[in-house]
């Protein structure tokens, strides 16, 4: 049934990518010999996946829910926001308490200071500038030396020994992603998005440790699991269960192995608490809010936002993917941020067990029972 699945997942991502859309497989854990053969058409592949639904249970048909849901909302279905989560990212909507967004916020404003710098219009080119900027053509560079200098800290906290081979290349694409890895089997390649990355010092090893040491050595090390006779669908996308973990690590990640570099807490600090905002956007929008009140809003939380940045990020929250997608940024960030200050042993855990195997919401939660919940306790 999972090998039926994948057959027509890879004939669904054959037919996106051909017609330019968005592709459905983000990182292959078992690449196979040569191209798929595109499907005829959405309805079609919908059609398969429901029959495959009827027949499965467990895992596959958790996964299945999330497919048939994302294929949904692109062929015009738009399900409650809660509902739509619910089973694509695993995690509800539930949202945060201002008190908390506001406590996140405050300890932001301090880690910024405690380099130096004041929160308002510039506070962000101020950090770049005292992360210390990158020309163009060093970040390749810059990003493999910090690898490498990364590397060992990772695997020992993860457990992992998973093999991976690093591609970086650059693109120019209007989305809202700076980096971004996709890749398949032992091999991972590294976009950087000219029209939207600024590279320092300090962001070499930043996204040397988002990007490549946590999306690319744990999707390597699910293809090396994968080996193993296992029942989870082997090609991750990011409109399916294991995002969450995926995200959420991969932002917290130097508290757990470089808590001693104060830039790169510093940046953990600060995406945190505006992943907390980008929430709060994603939630009004939801609840209909009015447009003009919600950018309104973003400028006084995040007074470094311009107009043309708080557009992007409304717009890409009512996109059928970036809906669900998004979402598992604020929910998993929250949740390990909190598992970070919590008891070190547990922490262990979980990062062994995330580099072991593509864990759901629902399988974060049973690993630390006392976490906050995933998506917020509520507003």
């Amino acid at each position: 049934m999972r090998d039926e699945a994948e057959t027509v997942l890879r004939a669904w991502h054959a037919y996106e990518v051909r017609r330019g859309g968005s592709p459905v497989i983000d990182f292959d854990c078992c690449p196979v010999d040569g191209q798929a053969e595109p499907a005829e058409s959405r309805l079609g592949v919908y059609r398969q996946l429901s029959a495959l639904r009827e027949r499965v249970g467990g895992c596959l048909a958790e996964r299945l829910d999330a497919d048939l849901a994302y294929l949904g909302a692109l062929l015009g279905e738009r399900r409650p926001l809660n509902e739509y989560v619910q089973v694509t990212q695993g995690c509800s909507t539930a949202g945060w308490p201002e008190e908390h967004v506001l406590e996140v916020g405050e300890k932001a404003r301090e880690a910024v200071a405690g380099l130096g710098i004041g929160w308002g219009a510039a506070t962000v080119a101020e950090l770049d500038e005292a992360e210390g900027l990158l020309d163009l053509g060093d970040a390749p560079d810059a990003i493999r030396k910090a690898t490498d200098e990364l590397e060992p800290a990772v695997r020992a906290a993860t457990g992992s020994m998973a093999p991976f081979e690093l591609d970086i290349e650059t693109a120019h694409v209007d989305a809202y992603w700076a980096y971004w890895l996709d890749g398949a089997g032992n091999r991972v390649r590294m976009r950087l998005n000219m029209r939207n990355a600024v590279f320092t010092e300090v962001g070499a090893r930043r996204f040397a440790l988002h990007e490549v040491l946590g999306h690319g050595l744990q999707s390597s090390s699910w293809t090396e699991a994968a080996k193993d006779v296992v029942p989870w669908v082997r090609l991750m996308s990011v409109h399916a269960l294991q995002q969450v973990l995926l995200e959420g690590l991969a932002q917290a990640l130097p508290l757990f192995v470089a808590p001693d570099d104060q830039a790169l807490t510093v940046r953990v600090r600060l995406d945190h608490y505006i992943q907390l905002v980008r929430a709060e956007l994603h939630l009004g929008l939801e609840d209909g809010v009015p447009l003009r009140e919600l950018a309104d809003h973003a400028r006084k939380r995040v007074p470094w936002w311009k107009e043309s940045t708080i557009a992007d990020l409304l717009t890409d929250r009512g996109h059928p993917q970036l809906r669900t997608y998004l979402w598992s940024y604020p929910a998993g960030i929250d949740w390990f941020v909190h598992l970070a200050e919590a008891d070190p042993g547990t922490g262990r855990k979980v990062l062994q067990a995330a580099y072991s195997a593509p864990l759901t919401p629902a399988d974060l939660a049973s690993l630390w029972p006392d976490g906050p919940p995933i998506g917020g306790p509520g507003r």
